[in-house]
């Protein structure tokens, strides 16, 4: 099992850090991972990406042109990676930051309202955890249990407190997610 990953959305959204737990919660079920972020001087505000790759085997290169997953957060991600995802591929988005929806017919196309879930909720820090839960049911690459353990590895000390409302919000993007395509 190999899945070549893109996270993609503005600065601000969590699109970093959902990467890095991610990646940490391969590393913690033992898998090969490489995390690569990209984004420009004004992090906040600005547009932000980072490519996972998630492998039973060895990992040639974290270069990649052509995605089998992409998370995209906002319009111009849009735009920019469906493109270059592999026919056969998946797209998750959000509905919050998509104005014109994904055309190709060759893919799977999931929509998660996870602004408005977030928003729900209460505490938009959650969107980006809501947004992998989503990820998690659509293509399991990591176990909760991993996925868990990662949180205590990357959140500072300080934070881990906070760990069963991310927990929390992986739940709910789990349940919420859907397939439109």
């Amino acid at each position: 099992m190999k899945k070549e990953i893109i996270i993609s959305g503005f600065g601000g959204q969590g699109v970093l850090s959902m990467g890095k737990i991610l990646a940490y919660s391969g590393l913690m079920e033992g898998k090969e991972v490489t995390w690569m972020p990209a984004y420009g001087p004004e992090q906040r505000g600005g547009t932000a990406n980072v490519t996972v790759i998630v492998s039973d085997e060895r990992i040639s290169s974290p270069i990649l042109s052509k995605y089998d997953i992409a998370i995209v957060l906002n319009q111009p991600s849009l735009e920019k990676f469906e493109p270059k995802l592999k026919s056969g591929g998946i797209l998750i988005y959000d509905g919050f930051g998509i104005i014109n929806p994904p055309t190709r017919k060759d893919i799977s196309v999931y929509r998660i309202d996870a602004m408005d879930k977030a928003a729900e909720m209460r505490n938009g820090k959650v969107f980006n955890m809501i947004v992998l839960g989503g990820l998690l049911k659509v293509c399991p690459v990591v176990s909760l249990d991993g996925l868990n353990k990662a949180l205590f590895k990357t959140l500072p000390e300080r934070h881990h407190k906070l760990i069963p409302l991310n927990m929390q919000a992986v739940e709910e993007g789990i349940k919420i997610i859907e397939r439109l395509g």
